[in-house]
């Protein structure tokens, strides 16, 4: 259904009474933003290590001699052949967005289990620069809700989003953003779906003070929306998002298609 044609002075009127909506919204996004910072903190006492382009690098090295480290948990397993599309399309705003935050204080990296030299390799053929580590090994990703054990998959269902799934059942997919048993991205990453929705997506901030490392935040799924530059923009396109299907793809894939 094609949306009302109306005259200047009918569209203005309706947009000012919509800009009421978007104060509200704004105000109490900014109020959210506030109570995030808020949230009590947890110590960190674990010895995490990850294999970095610098080397081998505790939790604290991460953050390159900042106070706040942002981390987006990329999925990328060790069984992987290439990153998950959506993460990919995710990280592809990093780019131009890292650099301001380590002016700011905020190191912003990237994690995943794949051994180092995967994610060398497809960082270098996603032409990025933003930091990016191994955490291959360690239990990093398990402890942060978004790598799972295939026994924790298939029997007694995993813990994601601050919720419980259901065991896997055979032949089907327990990733709440899949829509088929077969998940497209699942072969567009090299592996099955049960490989392949052992790893979650998400984001975790941390701090430290006087050498010691504090969790701070964490979300999930749709609480990584925000992170999409692509949807800010599509939400204030004419038709929306638009999406009755899957429609992204890696940035070198569109050509191709």
């Amino acid at each position: 259904m094609k949306n009302q044609v109306v005259s200047r002075e009918e569209w203005l009127e309706a947009r000012i009474a919509l800009l009421q909506e978007e104060k509200e919204h704004t105000r109490r996004s900014d109020e959210l933003a506030r109570k995030r910072t808020q949230l009590p903190w947890v110590r960190i006492d674990k010895a995490y290590r990850f294999e970095t382009d610098d080397g081998e690098a505790s939790l604290a090295d991460l953050f390159h001699g900042r106070s706040q480290l942002l981390i987006y948990h990329f999925m990328f397993g060790p069984d992987y052949q290439a990153g998950c599309p959506s993460c990919s399309a995710i990280v592809d705003g990093f780019e131009g967005i890292y650099v301001h935050l380590a002016n700011h204080d905020v190191t912003l990296s990237a994690i995943s289990r794949a051994p180092l030299a995967k994610l060398q390799a497809y960082k270098k053929r996603m032409g990025w620069t933003f930091p990016w580590a191994s955490s291959y090994g360690s239990d990093f990703n398990f402890d942060f809700g978004v790598s799972f054990t295939e026994g924790q998959q298939s029997r007694e269902g995993i813990e994601y989003n601050y919720q419980r799934e259901p065991a896997m059942q055979t032949g089907g997919s327990s990733n709440p953003t899949s829509t088929t048993p077969d998940d497209p991205f699942a072969a567009a990453s090299g592996t099955d779906t049960a490989t392949y929705t052992r790893e979650r997506p998400g984001m975790s901030s941390f701090i430290i003070e006087d050498g010691v490392v504090y969790h701070t935040y964490s979300a999930y799924a749709r609480g990584l929306d925000v992170l999409w530059g692509i949807y800010p923009w599509l939400d204030r396109a004419p038709k929306g998002r638009n999406e009755p299907e899957v429609w992204w793809r890696r940035h070198d894939e569109y050509a191709k298609a």
